[in-house]
Protein backbone atom coordinates (compact mmCIF):
# COMPACT_ATOMS: atom_id res chain seq x y z
CA UNK A 1 0.00 0.00 0.00
CA UNK A 2 0.95 3.45 -0.80
CA UNK A 3 1.48 6.70 1.55
CA UNK A 4 -2.26 7.82 -0.98
CA UNK A 5 -4.10 4.43 -0.11
CA UNK A 6 -2.53 4.54 3.45
CA UNK A 7 -3.55 8.35 3.63
CA UNK A 8 -7.34 7.26 2.44
CA UNK A 9 -7.52 4.22 4.50
CA UNK A 10 -7.36 6.22 7.73
CA UNK A 11 -9.64 8.83 6.16
CA UNK A 12 -7.02 11.37 5.00
CA UNK A 13 -7.76 12.95 1.56
CA UNK A 14 -6.14 16.29 1.35
CA UNK A 15 -2.55 14.58 1.63
CA UNK A 16 0.05 16.05 -1.20
CA UNK A 17 1.92 13.00 -2.68
CA UNK A 18 5.69 12.96 -2.59
CA UNK A 19 8.50 11.38 -4.37
CA UNK A 20 10.32 9.16 -2.33
CA UNK A 21 9.62 5.38 -1.91
CA UNK A 22 11.19 2.63 -0.05
CA UNK A 23 12.00 -0.63 -1.34
CA UNK A 24 13.20 -3.76 0.48
CA UNK A 25 16.24 -5.46 -0.84
CA UNK A 26 16.01 -8.42 1.65
CA UNK A 27 17.35 -6.48 4.69
CA UNK A 28 17.72 -3.67 5.69
CA UNK A 29 14.86 -1.47 4.13
CA UNK A 30 16.28 1.57 1.96
CA UNK A 31 14.17 4.98 1.56
CA UNK A 32 15.49 5.01 -2.48
CA UNK A 33 15.05 8.68 -2.55
CA UNK A 34 14.65 11.81 0.47
CA UNK A 35 10.55 12.95 -0.23
CA UNK A 36 10.15 16.17 -2.13
CA UNK A 37 8.46 18.88 0.07
CA UNK A 38 5.38 20.92 0.01
CA UNK A 39 6.80 23.45 2.86
CA UNK A 40 10.41 25.07 1.86
CA UNK A 41 12.88 26.25 4.46
CA UNK A 42 15.28 28.82 3.50
CA UNK A 43 18.86 27.57 4.40
CA UNK A 44 20.90 30.35 3.52
CA UNK A 45 21.85 30.56 7.07
CA UNK A 46 22.00 27.06 7.78
CA UNK A 47 22.40 26.43 11.52
CA UNK A 48 20.69 25.83 14.41
CA UNK A 49 19.37 28.79 15.95
CA UNK A 50 18.11 29.85 12.07
CA UNK A 51 16.24 26.74 11.94
CA UNK A 52 14.56 26.82 15.50
CA UNK A 53 13.53 30.55 14.13
CA UNK A 54 12.18 29.74 11.16
CA UNK A 55 10.36 27.15 13.16
CA UNK A 56 8.96 29.52 15.77
CA UNK A 57 7.75 31.82 13.01
CA UNK A 58 6.24 29.11 11.05
CA UNK A 59 2.61 29.46 9.80
CA UNK A 60 1.95 26.59 7.43
CA UNK A 61 -0.78 24.61 8.84
CA UNK A 62 -3.54 25.50 10.97
CA UNK A 63 -1.72 24.74 14.20
CA UNK A 64 -0.29 27.92 14.72
CA UNK A 65 -3.06 29.18 15.72
CA UNK A 66 -3.67 27.07 18.27
CA UNK A 67 -0.28 26.44 19.65
CA UNK A 68 1.17 27.42 23.04
CA UNK A 69 4.63 26.78 21.58
CA UNK A 70 6.85 25.65 19.28
CA UNK A 71 7.84 22.44 20.37
CA UNK A 72 11.41 22.51 17.94
CA UNK A 73 13.90 19.88 19.90
CA UNK A 74 16.35 19.29 22.50
CA UNK A 75 19.67 18.00 23.24
CA UNK A 76 23.08 17.69 21.91
CA UNK A 77 23.51 19.00 18.73
CA UNK A 78 27.04 17.12 18.19
CA UNK A 79 24.56 13.73 19.33
CA UNK A 80 25.60 10.61 17.93
CA UNK A 81 21.57 9.41 18.24
CA UNK A 82 18.67 11.12 17.44
CA UNK A 83 15.07 9.68 18.47
CA UNK A 84 12.11 11.08 16.53
CA UNK A 85 8.38 10.67 18.06
CA UNK A 86 5.18 11.64 16.24
CA UNK A 87 4.00 14.78 17.92
CA UNK A 88 3.75 16.93 21.23
CA UNK A 89 1.74 16.02 23.89
CA UNK A 90 -0.63 18.87 25.43
CA UNK A 91 2.07 19.11 28.55
CA UNK A 92 4.94 19.45 26.08
CA UNK A 93 2.88 22.16 23.95
CA UNK A 94 2.49 23.45 27.37
CA UNK A 95 6.21 23.48 28.66
CA UNK A 96 7.92 24.02 25.16
CA UNK A 97 10.02 20.52 25.77
CA UNK A 98 9.77 17.19 24.47
CA UNK A 99 9.41 13.91 26.63
CA UNK A 100 8.30 15.35 30.20
CA UNK A 101 6.20 13.91 32.67
CA UNK A 102 5.38 10.03 33.01
CA UNK A 103 6.52 9.34 29.10
CA UNK A 104 9.80 11.28 29.89
CA UNK A 105 11.40 10.01 32.93
CA UNK A 106 10.39 6.56 31.58
CA UNK A 107 11.91 6.98 27.92
CA UNK A 108 15.29 8.57 30.63
CA UNK A 109 15.24 5.49 32.17
CA UNK A 110 15.47 3.69 28.91
CA UNK A 111 18.54 5.40 28.22
CA UNK A 112 19.67 4.91 31.48
CA UNK A 113 19.62 0.98 30.83
CA UNK A 114 22.46 0.94 28.11
CA UNK A 115 24.48 3.26 29.71
CA UNK A 116 23.08 7.07 28.47
CA UNK A 117 22.22 10.16 29.74
CA UNK A 118 19.30 12.20 28.30
CA UNK A 119 21.73 14.97 27.61
CA UNK A 120 24.18 12.96 25.06
CA UNK A 121 21.38 12.66 22.65
CA UNK A 122 19.06 14.68 20.55
CA UNK A 123 14.85 14.12 20.79
CA UNK A 124 12.87 15.31 18.06
CA UNK A 125 9.53 15.30 16.79
CA UNK A 126 7.62 15.19 13.17
CA UNK A 127 5.39 17.59 14.42
CA UNK A 128 6.47 20.60 16.08
CA UNK A 129 3.14 21.67 17.35
CA UNK A 130 0.31 20.02 19.37
CA UNK A 131 -2.68 19.06 17.75
CA UNK A 132 -5.68 20.35 19.97
CA UNK A 133 -7.87 17.94 21.77
CA UNK A 134 -4.74 15.72 21.10
CA UNK A 135 -5.80 14.44 17.98
CA UNK A 136 -4.04 12.58 15.61
CA UNK A 137 -2.21 14.55 13.01
CA UNK A 138 -3.75 15.97 9.98
CA UNK A 139 -1.78 14.98 6.64
CA UNK A 140 -1.17 18.85 5.50
CA UNK A 141 0.12 19.29 8.42
CA UNK A 142 2.55 16.69 8.56
CA UNK A 143 4.18 17.90 5.21
CA UNK A 144 4.45 21.60 6.48
CA UNK A 145 6.39 19.83 9.53
CA UNK A 146 8.44 16.81 8.04
CA UNK A 147 11.06 19.51 5.94
CA UNK A 148 12.05 20.67 9.47
CA UNK A 149 12.62 17.72 10.51
CA UNK A 150 15.13 16.66 7.50
CA UNK A 151 17.26 20.15 7.88
CA UNK A 152 17.58 18.97 11.75
CA UNK A 153 18.64 15.01 10.88
CA UNK A 154 20.77 17.56 8.58
CA UNK A 155 22.55 19.29 10.40
CA UNK A 156 22.91 16.61 13.13
CA UNK A 157 24.09 13.59 11.27
CA UNK A 158 23.69 11.10 13.45
CA UNK A 159 24.96 7.80 13.41
CA UNK A 160 21.73 6.40 14.58
CA UNK A 161 17.86 7.12 14.52
CA UNK A 162 15.54 5.78 16.82
CA UNK A 163 12.13 6.06 15.55
CA UNK A 164 9.37 5.66 18.05
CA UNK A 165 5.52 4.59 17.73
CA UNK A 166 3.52 6.04 14.45
CA UNK A 167 6.29 8.30 13.62
CA UNK A 168 7.92 5.66 11.59
CA UNK A 169 4.70 5.25 9.98
CA UNK A 170 4.98 8.80 8.77
CA UNK A 171 8.80 8.68 7.23
CA UNK A 172 8.56 4.94 6.00
CA UNK A 173 5.38 5.77 4.56
CA UNK A 174 3.62 2.13 5.43
CA UNK A 175 1.06 0.96 7.40
CA UNK A 176 3.07 -2.15 8.65
CA UNK A 177 2.26 -2.85 12.06
CA UNK A 178 4.79 -1.44 14.70
CA UNK A 179 5.65 -5.06 16.02
CA UNK A 180 6.90 -6.20 12.84
CA UNK A 181 8.91 -3.12 11.80
CA UNK A 182 11.31 -3.70 14.97
CA UNK A 183 14.46 -5.63 14.49
CA UNK A 184 14.68 -4.63 10.94
CA UNK A 185 17.32 -1.73 9.89
CA UNK A 186 16.06 1.03 7.20
CA UNK A 187 17.69 4.28 5.94
CA UNK A 188 16.31 7.73 5.96
CA UNK A 189 18.82 10.36 4.51
CA UNK A 190 21.47 7.43 4.32
CA UNK A 191 21.61 6.94 8.20
CA UNK A 192 20.69 3.91 9.98
CA UNK A 193 17.20 3.50 11.49
CA UNK A 194 15.36 1.47 14.07
CA UNK A 195 11.62 1.25 15.23
CA UNK A 196 10.03 0.86 18.54
CA UNK A 197 7.30 1.52 20.86
CA UNK A 198 6.78 5.30 22.42
CA UNK A 199 7.34 4.96 26.27
CA UNK A 200 3.35 6.57 25.81
CA UNK A 201 2.46 3.18 24.55
CA UNK A 202 4.45 1.29 27.24
CA UNK A 203 2.63 3.12 30.49
CA UNK A 204 -0.38 1.44 28.82
CA UNK A 205 1.10 -1.86 27.54
CA UNK A 206 3.76 -2.69 30.24
CA UNK A 207 3.88 -6.22 29.28
CA UNK A 208 6.01 -4.85 26.08
CA UNK A 209 8.52 -3.33 28.03
CA UNK A 210 10.43 -6.13 27.31
CA UNK A 211 10.61 -6.20 23.48
CA UNK A 212 11.57 -2.16 23.96
CA UNK A 213 14.29 -3.33 25.63
CA UNK A 214 15.51 -5.65 22.93
CA UNK A 215 15.36 -2.80 20.84
CA UNK A 216 17.66 -0.78 23.11
CA UNK A 217 20.02 -3.54 23.13
CA UNK A 218 20.38 -3.53 19.08
CA UNK A 219 20.59 0.32 19.11
CA UNK A 220 23.22 0.35 21.79
CA UNK A 221 25.55 -1.95 19.14
CA UNK A 222 25.08 1.07 16.45
CA UNK A 223 26.69 3.16 19.61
Amino acid sequence: MNKAEYLKAIGIETWQPRDAECRVVEQPVICTDTPKIKHIIAVEDDTWASLQAQAEACHACDLAQTRNHVVFGVGNQQADLLIVGEAPGVNEDKQGELFVGRAGQLLNNMLLSIGLQREQIYIANVLKCHPPSGRDPQAEELSSCVPFLERQIALLQPKIILILGRAAHVLLETTEALESMRGKEYHYQNIPLLVSYHPAYLLRSPKEKRKSQQDLLMLKKYL
